[in-house]
């Protein structure tokens, strides 16, 4: 039985990349539905699959973190890994389909758990934005900071794996892409610009056509402006993810008993123990 994914909103459920992905649940808004609702929403997942990745992006509403940490709280259920993360809305999108495609395979939930904090590395997600006056989530210079006031100025803006700004039409060498082969999907916001497919695409070889989705629905307040194109550049093949996944050695968490890659459980977060100090040579007794 796969893990079950679920994420915070119906707008970071992207169409399935084959028909073996299974799609994500949608949890309800905290702001729509009470606490109980939010209890029997969770049981009734957990009943039905065993365990539950709940992808929360680190920019939502504190009040849905609130909520999720209540809810596994009140279930005492040590079957719901929360998996916070810093991608912006289309790279988390990408990372939840990820995680979608992998929950089909062999890997057991802690393995699945942890691998979000591998996979969103291998995201590179950015945005060309008509400003950056008001980003705050990707360092600014001042010079950049200027520059936003020259008319017509666009920028190229990359959040990660290293966060990047270039001005567009300018000096783009240090845009720098991934050194593997990707694909790159849009999300149109209120700037009309073609730079990604016509420029950003052939830099970075991505592979295939240029695929496009709705914006989601957080991006205008994580990029800091409505006009915007956002993009992430992902590993789309099924058999490229669970290579990468299963060649990292996999651990035991000390303090839950889940299976984990990486240096922290997905599921209790506690980190990776360290390994014992080997013992002392004995010393020898003095000679008689």
């Amino acid at each position: 039985m796969p893990t079950a994914i679920a994420v915070t909103g119906a707008d970071l459920v992207l169409p399935p990349a084959d028909p073996q992905t299974p799609n994500a649940a949608v949890l309800a808004d905290p702001a729509a539905r009470g606490l109980d609702d939010s209890v029997t929403e969770l049981r009734r997942l957990v009943d039905r699959f065993g365990h539950v990745l709940v992808v929360c992006p680190a920019a939502a509403p504190p009040a849905v973190a609130h909520r999720l940490h209540t809810v596994r709280g009140l279930l005492e259920s040590d079957r719901i890994a929360l998996v916070r993360t810093d991608l912006p809305p289309l790279g988390t999108a990408v990372l939840v389909r990820q995680l979608r495609q992998l929950s089909a395979c062999d890997f057991s939930p802690g393995v699945l758990a942890s691998a979000a904090r591998l996979l969103a590395h291998y995201i590179y997600a950015g945005a060309v934005l008509g400003s950056v006056s008001r980003l705050d989530r990707v360092p600014v210079t001042l010079g950049s900071h200027l520059k936003s006031w020259l008319p017509g100025a666009h920028f190229a803006v990359l959040a990660g794996p290293t966060p990047r700004i270039v001005r567009v039409g300018a000096d783009e060498t240090a845009f720098t892409g991934p050194e593997f082969t990707t694909r790159l999907l849009i999300a149109r916001g209120q700037l009309t610009t073609e730079w990604p497919a016509t420029s950003l695409a052939p830099r970075w070889s991505v592979a295939g056509p240029v695929e496009e989705t709705a914006l989601p629905a957080g991006s205008p307040a994580w990029w800091g402006t409505p006009k915007l194109v956002e993009f992430a550049a992902y590993l789309p093949d099924l058999p490229v993810l669970h290579q990468l996944v299963a060649s990292v050695r996999r651990e035991t968490c000390h303090w839950c008993g889940m299976e984990l890659i990486g240096d922290r459980c997905g599921f209790c977060a506690a980190p990776l123990a360290a390994p014992l100090p080997a013992p002392l040579p004995a010393q020898a007794g003095p000679a008689r």
